[in-house]
């Protein structure tokens, strides 16, 4: 059975760690696959209810959730959230300090998952507890075929490996015991009280890691999180991942071009099944 690790968590710098680097890692899109899961999740889940012999719903509910591309809707909820990081400002005092308490990502995706649902006129299709339930489809993403594997053969060089995700804690800690995800240490957007691409994410990581900005690489299948990492003096590794990465096929070019990133990793690179974090596994190795 397996049993997940120990993390370390934000409340003091995290010690005797010697390592020349330490992996951090981007996760929704590079470590799991949320489209598919998502996907797949919200076409069960209204297939269930529409098939209930007990729920009686609104005719036009009924109608319109029958006519649902659920791909769409979870690449709209995805979306939303990519809106609210980005946007993302801890309301400030005239002192500095927070006035409000951090809002994590499982409280937007609650709130973003109504509003889709009044979006696409599906009122009445779940009750506010299914809602609920629903909205934590997050924290049960299903990895990419290479990722429990490629971390562990990171681990195995004595390389650590830690989020550096905007998922909060609770969401990630959850993902790694449901996608049997080795990870040494797990580090939150929530710990900083801010969201990526804010600079205080990276070098705080960095800094909890007792490390140098420089002494770690930065895992994304984003370039604007690796470009974002990369200014704050972290090293950066590319993997591509089937329709994840937003930014232009010209732009992708051009900054492969330019080898902005210390290691690229395409869809093909690597012998066999043998893609992905084991590839970077692999090339870390040499």
């Amino acid at each position: 059975m397996f049993v997940p690790p120990s993390y370390h968590t934000p409340s003091c710098p995290i010690v005797n760690i010697r390592l020349t680097e330490v992996c951090v890692s981007q996760v929704f899109g590079t470590v799991v696959n949320w489209r598919l899961t998502v996907t797949e999740s919200l076409k069960t889940r209204a297939a269930s209810t529409l098939s209930s012999p007990i729920l009686s719903l609104p005719s036009a509910t009924r109608l319109q959730a029958s006519t649902v591309d659920w791909s769409a809707f979870a690449q709209k909820w995805r979306e939303s959230y990519g809106k609210f990081t980005q946007d993302y400002t801890a309301s400030k005092s005239s002192s500095g300090e927070d006035t409000l308490s951090f809002k994590t990502v499982d409280q937007h995706h609650h709130e973003s998952l109504i509003s889709l649902l009044d979006e696409y006129q599906l009122h009445g299709l779940w009750s506010a507890d299914e809602i609920k339930e629903i909205s934590l489809i997050w924290h049960f993403l299903i990895p990419w075929p290479d990722s429990p594997s490629g971390l562990e053969e990171i681990n195995k060089l004595g390389i650590q490996t830690c989020t550096l995700s905007n998922g909060n804690v609770s969401l990630l800690t959850d993902m790694a015991a449901f996608a049997h995800l080795p990870w040494t240490h797990v580090i939150s957007s929530e710990h900083f009280g801010a969201y990526k691409p804010a600079p205080e994410v990276y070098k705080g990581a960095a800094k909890m890691l007792g490390l140098e900005p420089g002494e770690c690489a930065m895992i994304a299948a984003h370039l604007g999180d690796l470009k974002a990492a990369r200014e704050c003096g972290l090293k950066t590794i590319y993997v591509e991942r089937e329709n994840e990465e937003p930014w232009s096929k010209e732009a992708v070019g051009k900054a492969k071009v330019e080898g902005w990133t210390d290691l690229w990793v395409g869809l093909e690179d690597g012998e066999g099944h043998r893609k992905g974090f084991l590839e970077i596994a692999r090339r870390l190795a040499e």
